[in-house]
């Protein structure tokens, strides 16, 4: 009976232990449900600018129109403090009396970066800001929600790289050109049209539309700029003029001009009519890799492997100023869509400018944004209310940047993570550093490992191959956490030869 009893105890035991699992099953299912649960209702970051925009649109009850300017220059003054950020108005609102501070986007709001991804070469917003399209080195459309940047699509478009994208100026039809020679028609649904083979299949660099979207303009390596009937996607003119190739072109946005940017350094401006160049621009000294026309008409913006933006006055046919700030070449330009005078610019080694120019201006940048990406950034695209800039890069990466918070810098720092308010205020100071036979460990894979390093110290790093020596510049706080990184490395590296060396002299 004694045995009976402790075997129906053990067997009563084993029942309430698996009650007791059971009850710790469900628990632990409760608790995933309730994370799950959170993980839904977990709200995206996101630049709502309707609130904004409802303000504005209350606020014209109250106030004259935009063209009394003293009447917007006494408009109410924002205190730095958080609580005020739902009283920001957008950038419309501010053209009577602007506050060019306004459109210095240094504060990071998103990346993405798709599944599988391949470097972003080209960038352009939806009509109305609505989702962002981009396209990569796969031939890929990429589509991004423009107010929480969410991944809404991706398909396949081009057999070759991306090259360019444009839109009609009353935004019916996209065109997207490639690597392969290929120019093709979109509706707004993003659904094919039609699709041209041209320019010898070489690499199509850029398109743009006439003002009355009747014609287009494509430029390429085959060192021709080509003008386009839309309607019969015939070709009508073929301007020849450039000694190399052609890598940007971009029309009048009210004239019959165009103008163009070659491999050649020079600048050219056509007459489409006539296929006759106009004039010629000898201002760089190296590869001219972007222009903009200004919504203005009379301002030039060309962009050089030279490291140099300059602006010219077509007007005069003179050059207004040259903007020097760049440390590599320059690889994407763009107007803001408000502020006329406002520009940003991208740069080879990730860097992130912004200019103001004109009577008020300056020749030297307004804000940086030093390690805005790991590499090149290859296109930039301004959201039509001018509150938000898209940048793609070859980091295969696409960056969302807002305007700062009420109170905060503009001096990017915060956006990317750099430095501490007494590293900002110390001495920037240069100094260099042997590398030996080890350069190429330093550089990396494609740049990687000093890239990286320049990210983690807020440095700015080149090395000399010619001397084998590493080129600081940051504060001394940060030369010395370089070093004793670098220090770090060699020394590993050194240490792996030498157990190689031995262990190859053991056997």
């Amino acid at each position: 009976m004694a045995s009976q009893s402790a075997v129906y105890g053990q067997g009563n035991e084993s029942r309430g232990d698996v009650q007791h699992r059971r009850g710790q099953d469900n628990e632990e299912n409760d608790g995933q449900d309730g994370q799950d649960q959170e993980r839904r209702n977990l709200k995206r970051k996101c630049i709502d600018f309707h609130n904004p925009a409802v303000l504005d649109l209350s606020s014209r009850l109250y106030r004259k129109a935009c063209r009394s300017l003293h009447v917007r220059s006494f408009g109410p003054s924002l205190q730095p403090h958080s609580s005020n950020i739902r009283l920001m108005s957008t950038f419309l609102a501010e053209v009577g009396a602007p506050t060019t501070s306004m459109a210095y986007l240094t504060q990071m709001a998103h990346v993405t970066r798709a599944k599988n991804s391949s470097p972003v070469m080209c960038l352009a917003w939806t009509p109305g800001g609505r989702r962002l399209l981009s396209g990569n080195q796969e031939g890929e459309f990429t589509l991004w929600d423009g107010v929480n940047f969410s991944f809404e699509l991706i398909m396949s478009a081009h057999e070759n790289s991306f090259r360019c994208m444009a839109w009609s100026h009353n935004h019916n039809y996209l065109l997207t050109s490639d690597a392969g020679g290929n120019i093709k028609y979109w509706s707004p649904s993003i659904a094919p049209v039609q699709s041209i083979d041209s320019h010898n299949k070489q690499p199509i660099h850029a398109l743009s539309f006439s003002p009355s979207d009747t014609k287009f303009v494509s430029c390429g390596d085959d060192a021709t700029v080509r003008v386009w009937d839309w309607a019969t996607t015939s070709q009508e003119r073929v301007l020849e003029g450039h000694g190399w190739d052609v890598k940007c072109v971009q029309w009048h946005p009210r004239s019959s001009v165009i103008c163009s940017g070659s491999k050649d350094n020079r600048v050219k401006l056509w007459d489409p009519r006539t296929a006759d160049c106009l004039s010629t621009l000898y201002g760089h000294k190296n590869t001219v890799t972007k222009i903009a026309w200004n919504d203005n008409g009379n301002w030039l913006l060309t962009a050089s492997r030279d490291q140099l933006i300059k602006v010219y006055d077509i007007r005069a046919m003179r050059e207004l100023c040259s903007l020097k700030g760049h440390h590599k070449e320059v690889t994407s330009i763009a107007w803001h869509p408000v502020f006329e005078s406002v520009l940003a610019s991208g740069g080879m080694d990730g860097t992130l400018l912004y200019w103001n120019i004109g009577p008020k201006g300056s020749e030297e940048p307004v804000a940086r944004v030093p390690f805005a990406h790991d590499m090149a950034i290859w296109d930039m695209k301004w959201h039509p209310a001018g509150h938000c800039l898209a940048t793609g890069s070859n980091d295969r990466q696409t960056k969302f940047w807002a305007r700062n918070r009420l109170g905060s810098t503009v001096t990017g720092d915060d956006a990317v993570g750099g430095g501490d308010d007494n590293d900002e205020a110390a001495e920037i100071l240069t100094a260099e550093m042997e590398l030996g036979n080890h350069v190429g460990i330093v550089i990396g894979r494609r740049g990687a490992t000093i890239i990286s390093m320049q990210r983690a110290t807020g440095t700015k790093m080149h090395v000399d191959q010619v001397r084998r020596v590493l080129q600081i510049e940051g504060t001394q706080k940060q030369i010395n956490t370089v070093k004793k990184r670098v220090g770090a490395l060699l020394e590993r590296v050194s240490n792996d030869n030498e157990q190689q060396r031995q262990q190859g002299h053991f056997f």
